[in-house]
């Protein structure tokens, strides 16, 4: 009989409306990456909070090394070695990442905190795993990347054996990614043990050693990596085939869309400007792709574009109109969505309903007012609507609060909201950040039918094959600069990867754009 540090046998947890765990057993060996694979809302959050202590199950048995345990709340899982990184992390943003990372485990002397020992720890298991943080920084002020580190190093901090992982790269660039799975292989190697959520197949089949498919709330089976493909595993996740081919035909550029005129906008973090003198027109029917590693300048322009932050200097105009001093619902009305880099500050509003978040660009609109007052049940029909058309999972349908609902599905509400209201150009920025492979072949269809409807797409990713699959042109952005305007069906992967590394651009004129 094989020893497992972790047991979940027949778990059942159910919410109003949902079967979220339907007899789901998950086990665990000592030392091995285990991957949680599924759709969204497919229950892989719902299990792993359960374990965690987050959520009771109705039904099921965990079990620690072969032994009955109970975990009530979190501070049981630490007890018991388990430590966990939330898909959206729990850290507070005006504490420091030392505060942080002892927080609720505080060493104290003489009944003061002793925060001198800590931070000898904390830079000791810094310098140990490579995860490079500076103890005194203030957690508002760091990268998504810098967090998740601090939230690593909350688990090895509380020295846990059995550590989670909830969509842990949804959110980092690839460089960080692969440092990720670095670490991860590490920990594996010492003998810990990790269970990790994803929807990246690529990413299981790098590091995983087996993996545990979930489909609406079952398991459908465990299989090891090494005998297996990702077509086989996004056949078990999503029930069909899936192409991870986007099928387009060649774009039909019509009238110019969008017209960015040396564009500079000023940094928040330092005295250059994140944005330096970009220009580029986007046409109806193409797909413009952004590409460039995280942190060149991307955020700050799409914000600039959006309305959220100001330009120093340039123009923009939309539909031949000059909308570069327009409030964001002004850029909104001219025929601008925008599907935005995160979606809990700019998406949605979370503790509205799903059906309030679907019309939040439209409400005003007679389709839903009437005299000053709210057309619910036009409201709701729409939100339906969306709903089966998008493929959206939540408990309880329109009602359901945003906040409840899985990462993925909240995308997905935002994606539904800004395809369907009406626009002459979609902005998507990490269209698909947090879905599975099945949403995300989805989501590819709408950009090219909104393509093909005559639209102009401006697409932002940090995802190369996305960049290189879904966009008929690509621009690289280094430095806040346009280094080159390229064709993805004459160039490599590895030759986008030079432009964006700085190492190669294009012939550029004396705006300092790309020909």
């Amino acid at each position: 009989m094989e020893n497992y540090i972790i047991e979940m046998l027949h778990i059942t947890k159910e919410f109003p409306g949902i079967l979220a765990n339907d007899d789901i057993t998950l086990r665990l060996r000592k030392g091995e990456i285990h991957a949680l694979l599924g759709e969204n809302g497919a229950g892989k959050s719902t299990l792993m909070s359960v374990l965690f202590g987050l959520y009771q199950a109705e039904k099921g048995e965990i079990r620690k090394s072969g032994k009955p345990v109970k975990i009530n709340n979190p501070n049981d899982a630490n007890g018991l070695g388990i430590g966990m990184v939330h898909q959206h992390f729990k850290l507070v943003d005006i504490f420091t990442v030392l505060e942080n990372i002892i927080l609720g485990v505080e060493p104290k002397k003489m009944g003061f905190i002793d925060k001198k020992e800590a931070r000898e720890k904390v830079i000791n298991l810094s310098r140990q795993y490579g995860l490079k943080v500076n103890p005194d920084e203030l957690i508002e002020k760091i990268s998504v990347g810098m967090q998740q580190r601090v939230e690593i190093l909350k688990m090895l901090y509380r020295e846990n054996e059995i550590l989670i992982f909830d969509e842990p790269t949804a959110v980092l660039t690839p460089q960080e990614i692969d440092e990720l799975m670095d670490i991860m292989r590490g920990f594996a190697k010492e003998g810990k043990s990790i269970l990790f959520i994803t929807h990246k197949l690529n990413e299981i089949m790098a590091v995983a050693d087996r993996c545990t498919v979930l489909r609406k709330g079952k398991c459908i089976g465990t299989v090891d990596i090494k005998d297996t493909t990702k077509e086989e595993l996004s056949k078990m996740m999503v029930g069909r085939d899936v192409s991870f081919k986007v099928d387009k035909k060649e774009a039909e550029m019509k009238e110019v869309i969008l017209k960015v005129q040396n564009v500079t906008v000023p940094s928040h973090s330092h005295k250059n400007n994140a944005v330096k003198n970009v220009t580029f027109e986007v046409h109806a029917g193409e797909i413009v792709g952004i590409a460039g590693i995280d942190g060149n300048g991307q955020t700050e322009f799409i914000n600039a574009l959006t309305g959220l932050d100001k330009m120093s200097n340039g123009y923009i105009t939309l539909c031949d109109k000059d909308i570069t001093k327009a409030t964001i619902r002004g850029r909104s009305k001219s025929g601008m969505s925008h599907i935005p880099e995160d979606r809990h500050k700019h998406g949605l509003v979370l503790d509205y309903s799903l059906e309030e978040n679907m019309v939040l660009q439209r409400y005003w609109q007679s389709e839903f007012e009437n005299k000053g007052f709210i057309r619910k049940m036009k409201v709701r029909s729409y939100a339906e609507d969306l709903i089966t058309r998008f493929d959206i999972r939540s408990s309880q349908g329109p009602v359901t609060i945003a906040r409840s609902m899985s990462g993925g599905n909240q995308q997905k509400v935002i994606v539904a909201r800004e395809i369907d209201k009406e626009h002459k150009l979609l902005i998507a920025v990490q269209p698909t950040r947090g879905l599975d492979v099945g949403a995300i072949e989805n989501i590819h269809r709408q950009l090219v039918a909104t393509r093909d409807a005559g639209k102009a797409v401006l697409l932002v990713s940090l995802e190369l094959d996305e960049v290189m699959n879904v966009s008929d042109r690509i621009l690289v952005m280094y430095e806040g600069e346009i280094v080159g305007e390229l064709d993805p069906k004459k160039i490599t992967v590895q030759e986008l990867g030079l432009y964006m590394s700085g190492a190669k651009r294009d012939v550029v004129k004396e705006n300092g754009n790309a020909k």
